[in-house]
């Protein structure tokens, strides 16, 4: 048996750029919880485009865009049901003890960790644009049902 996996080394994200990441799935996330949108679907999905690497952006059989990578949200955290909108963090070990920020930290270190392969041919992340999007699909690959999106510059 041969192992396909590509040799790569990964590049860990400057402080910087966790930060501006997290900055912008806050607001997402937000946006999303506070719009009433947050369903048992939701994604937060996002594209890296690499400066200098030439890569057609991938479509799906129905012309759909397909992400680098997706994460459902709501394996993270649910919308709050009591009137007021907002993110409640799940609690899957049953500790009681589920709180926003580690939950936060949860979610972002996987999209951290997803972002860093996607950029490890690279020695610096200057340059690199991340498009983020955090919503609803029909399906991970369908049309857009709701969503809101931010594109930042790594630097």
């Amino acid at each position: 048996m041969r192992d396909h996996t590509p040799d790569f080394k990964l590049h860990e994200l400057s402080d910087d750029n966790k930060a501006l990441i997290r900055q912008t799935v806050l607001q997402l996330l937000e946006k999303l919880a506070d719009d009433g949108k947050l369903s048992e679907d939701s994604l937060l999905e996002f594209w890296v485009e690499v400066p200098g690497v030439k890569r057609p952006r991938g479509t799906f059989r129905g012309g759909f865009l397909m992400p680098d990578s997706f994460i459902y949200i709501t394996d993270y955290f649910r919308c709050v049901l009591s009137g007021q909108n907002g993110l409640e963090p799940l609690d899957p070990e049953g500790n009681g003890d589920s709180c926003v920020e580690r939950t936060l930290n949860d979610l972002l270190d996987e999209l951290y960790y997803q972002v860093e392969i996607f950029t490890s041919p690279l020695v610096s992340s200057k340059g690199v644009t991340l498009e983020l999007w955090a919503g609803n699909r029909m399906r991970p690959e369908g049309e857009w049902i709701y969503a809101v999106d931010r594109k930042v510059e790594l630097g």
